[in-house]
């Protein structure tokens, strides 16, 4: 079993009547009198998420269960989750609460582009092929108790942000081959906001183009339309393409499944307010945004989140801040500082109710102490992580501040 929660703060029975969202006997979350979130295990005891997404199981035992040394090292660690791509929905009983996928992109057509991957919501066939689906993978695990929620996809990417240079979603989608059902619609709905006139859409996006083919072409070589009335009919675009997307896979994923909280889909990028603003409830009950698009810590926050993507391997924690006084500390310690101030202000914010470190292993290529697993490539523990995660992870659960 995972370590247990050491909570002294709120006891079962602590959320505000109408804010819980899930089922009692199953994860689920609710607000304290204060309006700060808090998750709750199926017995209704406050539960701070710590996970690990990717926990390699290559040698689990016959039965499926994770291998007992990866099970000690996350005790050891002070997890007690295992995140996706770890332990799916088919994996073994070994009693630890678990995050699953369903993968909705494996069902239907794929949109693909620079960094970007996501099935064509346009189709006429996606509801059907999304509950369908919903049916096959969520509907056996419906009954399991240790499984926290469902993250609707594992493998998603929605593009670059707006304005760096390369196509964003609406330059692609216009640029897809005609058989793609969001090709007709990026078209229709472009054309829509500017009178159904093509000059007057080139008009209002500054890039003179005769014909459909031009935006093709600028695709093709990568050349991005960033002018300011593209960008606010990407933003559009984007909202609605987003909407769709949540607003199918949940209901899908709650009609296969009732039990289990709904978590968005994982963003392994930043990816946006306009993305963002999509993933929240009543589609979702927890989204999982990537830990840098926290929202701002206000009073009694609408929606709870998971922090995603939790990592401190990146420019923004090695790079010297500016204006800074010069400083002693190395690379390194600058950067586990940082990271030591964000995992606080992650554990202390009003809507966080866990938290899920990227990935088990380090990456091909990636070297000590700039790899992001917890595990090297040679299956030793990286201690320029762990340690720190370890301290944290003891006090996590105390940081937060006491019901009212």
């Amino acid at each position: 079993m995972p370590p247990a929660d050491e909570v002294t703060a709120p006891t079962a029975g602590f959320m505000r009547p109408g804010s819980v969202r899930g089922h009692a006997g199953f994860f689920h979350v609710g607000q304290d009198a204060n309006g700060r979130w808090w998750l709750a295990d199926p017995a209704g005891a406050p539960f701070f998420l710590r996970g690990v997404h990717g926990v390699r199981v290559a040698e689990a035992s016959g039965d499926g269960s994770l291998p007992p040394d990866s099970l000690a090292r996350l005790r050891g660690w002070g997890f007690n989750t295992i995140g996706i791509g770890g332990k799916d929905a088919t994996g073994g009983d070994d009693g630890w609460p678990f995050v699953a996928a369903v993968e909705f992109a494996e069902a239907g057509r794929i949109i693909t582009g620079s960094r970007l991957r996501l099935p064509d919501v346009f189709d006429p066939e996606w509801p059907r092929l999304a509950a369908e689906r919903a049916l096959e993978i969520c509907a056996p695990q419906k009954d399991r108790r240790e499984l926290i929620g469902w993250v609707s996809d594992d493998r998603l990417a929605w593009g670059l942000p707006m304005g760096a240079g390369r196509p964003s979603l609406l330059q692609v989608c216009l640029s897809l081959e005609p058989n793609f059902p969001a090709y007709h619609a990026a078209w229709e709905f472009a054309l829509a906001l500017h009178g159904g006139r093509l000059d007057a859409l080139a008009r209002a996006w500054e890039t003179p183009f005769a014909n459909k083919e031009v935006v093709r072409e600028l695709t093709r070589v990568e050349r991005g339309l960033r002018t300011r009335g593209y960008l606010r009919d990407d933003a559009r675009w984007a909202r609605e393409f987003a909407r769709r997307y949540f607003t199918t896979t949940a209901p899908a994923i709650r009609a296969a499944d009732p039990n289990h909280l709904v978590l968005g889909c994982r963003f392994h990028r930043a990816v946006g307010a306009t993305v963002l603003g999509a993933c929240v409830y009543p589609a979702v009950d927890v989204a999982m945004p990537h830990w840098a698009e926290l929202p701002a810590p206000g009073v009694a926050p609408a929606h709870p989140v998971l922090a995603g993507e939790v990592n401190w391997v990146s420019e923004e924690f090695f790079r010297p801040q500016s204006g800074a006084r010069a400083s002693r500390l190395t690379t390194v310690e600058r950067m586990l500082r940082r990271a030591r101030l964000a995992l606080d202000r992650v554990a202390r914010h009003p809507a966080v109710v866990g938290y899920a470190w990227s990935r088990w292993e380090d990456e091909p290529g990636e070297r000590a102490p700039f790899g992001g697993g917890l595990v090297h490539l040679d299956g030793s523990d990286a201690p320029e992580h762990t340690e720190l995660l370890t301290t944290f992870n003891a006090r996590a659960a105390t940081l937060r501040p006491a019901s009212g």
